[in-house]
């Protein structure tokens, strides 16, 4: 059996692969090929929308994901749409990428080129692109804890509640009933008395929020007002959809 710690290096060593290593491929496209990549329908060209490979609607971008052809062949996730090359782009949750591979509709985007790799529980990709996902809303979170914007434990999270200053309410995923209870009762509370919502995520592990923020037994945390919460809060969204 794998273990786990080294099963978790591998995704993180076809992530950076991922990353580092795709490159050009074709970029000619024109008539249907052209409207399932980069260049997009003719009608949504002149808006940031796409066409998704597979449901063929056109969707905004911040609800698609692209994919591209790497160096080996491989179809890899482009979370930052910025690999060169033909992108293929698609709905970001793991039934989207799922139908598009019972299409066969990345062969098609991609003119017969990209290999989609599989494991013993499914397609490969699905779970790169979660790790992906995972790392780069733990990477937005660090980036708000050296701004100073993230507090840590029920206490002092409590106390920021009730400040009014918090944006942002995480619990980790695997934390106790009875505390998130009383917290998430604390943010409602603040929120009626401010009429602001307070965002609430809890997608992460315990021991993912120690890794990003450097501290042990994290089990509640708050990210202030601040424009690197905005970017957790994004980048944390997009991995719920992703889930879901």
């Amino acid at each position: 059996m794998t273990h786990p710690g080294r099963a978790a290096e591998e995704v993180g060593r076809q992530a950076d692969r991922v990353e580092d290593q795709a490159g050009e491929v074709d970029d000619g496209a024109d008539g249907a090929i052209a409207d399932e990549t980069d260049a997009g329908p003719a009608a949504a060209r002149r808006t940031p929308a796409r066409f998704c490979i597979a449901t063929r609607e056109v969707k905004p971008l911040d609800e698609l994901l692209r994919f591209v052809v790497a160096p080996d062949g491989s179809v890899v996730p482009d979370l930052a749409a910025r690999l060169p090359g033909r992108g293929a782009w698609l709905t970001a949750t793991r039934p989207a990428l799922a139908e598009a591979i019972r299409r066969k509709a990345f062969g098609r985007a991609f003119k017969g080129r990209g290999r989609i790799e599989t494991g013993p529980q499914g397609p490969a990709l699905a779970t790169l692109v979660e790790a992906l996902m995972e790392r780069d809303a733990l990477a937005a979170l660090a980036l708000a804890n050296k701004a100073g914007q993230v507090v840590t434990g029920a206490t002092k999270v409590a106390e920021a509640l009730r400040g009014g200053s918090v944006a942002v309410l995480v619990h980790a995923a695997d934390a106790a009933p009875d505390g998130v209870g009383k917290l998430d009762a604390l943010a409602r509370r603040v929120g009626e008395d401010t009429g602001r919502g307070i965002d609430r995520i809890t997608c992460l592990a315990g021991t993912q929020l120690d890794l990003a923020l450097g501290r042990a037994n994290v089990v509640h945390a708050a990210l202030l007002a601040h424009s690197t919460s905005v970017g957790f809060l994004a980048r944390t969204r997009r991995l719920e959809r992703w889930r879901a």
